[in-house]
């Protein structure tokens, strides 16, 4: 079994980590201090702009879509490694590549299920980094665990549709550039397969009935780079029945064939903020003493450092495993390990982004490290694309199954 990364993976992992290390981490102080002089906090600090023309003439555009008629044609076993290192600074360098959710997963989608029409007025501009946009699926009225209880209404009428309902959490809402948003409701609510009664519909952010209600907090951050979290209201909302993604009652599936790579995604980058995170305790274990010793010589902090490492070792070949899986057998196929990477993943990270916390002392909860919006970003993802415990049910039913059948 070979493990190395092969030689295209290994020029692209060389050319990110330069960028990270001439262009991302220097950044990362800039782009809080633009923030912060800026009267509009949603806007982008300049210096995302310059990093992503530094990132196009660099070859680092794109990265995450497999197929060469759009991204850089890698698979998810070449983008994975170049996504843990973009873990590494998650507000930063995805957006920089162009390569940060919820873009990546919109452009996936357009790419596979989207018409010519659609995919010229939204995924070219998309792809460019001239827009963004956003996907509207969670609701606060329904258990948004499972995606038959929406209720947002699509109405077919005439030659346009209707769309009424109300969303949170809908993530890039609140970007000043966010010009679409590709939107989940329910054109058959009495259909007999409740997998068949959703269907999505491409908003323009600008449509009349369209209202950002607020921005949503999460651990108490805004996450102004990934233009926030918001509340939306659909009012009786008309678009062209053009809009219609797919067709009706397609929904459903183009949700699932959405959520596959985000997850992995996710998943990916969360590894790289693990790296992070014991990069951070390392370095404070090593220079700083207390009761008459370093903290590195402490037992508590080796055994942290140590199974930190352990549990980082086992992700990263998990993942990389599930990777292969989706090239070589489909998303279907990698379903199982899909769900497995999911519940693992973020639970694990955030302990161990806890434990370098804990290290940090009252540094470790404020500013002037990384680590707190490292942890709500991680807490965040065993609910983002599905809770665990969905996964958890969904995978022991399949690992149930095989001994119910006798196998």
């Amino acid at each position: 079994m070979d493990f190395a990364y092969d030689a295209r993976t290994e020029e692209l992992r060389g050319a990110l980590l330069a960028f990270m290390d001439e262009h991302v981490y220097p950044a990362e102080a800039t782009a809080r201090e633009q923030r912060a002089a800026q009267a509009d906090p949603w806007v982008p600090p300049p210096v995302v702009a310059e990093l992503q023309r530094e990132a196009r003439e660099r070859g680092l555009w794109n990265l995450f879509l497999p197929g060469t008629e759009h991204g850089a044609g890698l698979t998810n076993a070449q983008y994975a490694p170049l996504a843990e290192i973009t873990g590494r600074s998650p507000q930063l360098a995805p957006t920089a590549l162009n390569c940060a959710a919820p873009d990546t997963g919109n452009m996936e989608l357009l790419a596979e299920f989207g018409s010519p029409e659609q995919r010229e007025r939204w995924l070219r501009p998309l792809l460019a980094g001239e827009i963004r946009s956003a996907f509207a699926m969670t609701e606060p009225d329904v258990a948004s665990s499972d995606a038959t209880n929406i209720e947002t209404r699509i109405e077919r009428d005439g030659d346009a549709y209707v769309i009424t309902g109300r969303k949170w959490y809908i993530s890039g809402a609140l970007h000043p550039d966010c010009q679409v948003f590709i939107v989940m409701g329910k054109t058959d609510p009495d259909g007999t397969d409740p997998r068949r009664q959703q269907s999505m519909v491409l908003v323009p952010r600008d449509t009349p009935g369209v209202e950002i209600r607020r921005a949503m907090r999460v651990y108490g951050y805004a996450d102004h780079y990934h233009g926030g979290h918001a509340e939306v209201v659909f009012d009786r909302v008309r678009v062209p029945a053009d809009h219609l993604i797919g067709e009706e009652g397609g929904g459903f599936a183009i949700a699932q064939a959405r959520l596959g790579p985000g997850r992995i995604h996710h998943c990916m980058r969360l590894i790289g903020m693990a790296e992070r995170a014991i990069e951070l305790m390392c370095r404070r274990a090593l220079s700083r003493t207390a009761f008459g010793k370093p903290l590195a010589a402490q037992g508590q902090v080796q055994a942290w450092i140590a199974d930190a490492r352990v549990s980082v070792e086992q992700l990263r070949l998990l993942v990389l495993k599930t990777a292969w899986l989706m090239d070589t057998v489909g998303n279907r196929g990698a379903h199982t390990e899909i769900q497995a990477i999911k519940i693992a993943t973020p639970r694990t990270v955030a302990d161990i982004i806890d434990q370098a916390v804990q290290l940090h002392g009252g540094g470790g909860v404020g500013q002037d490290f990384p680590l707190a919006e490292l942890w709500a970003a991680a807490r965040t993802l065993r609910l983002a694309d599905g809770p665990d415990e969905v996964h958890q049910r969904s995978l022991a039913r399949r690992e149930l199954k095989r001994y119910a059948a006798g196998d």
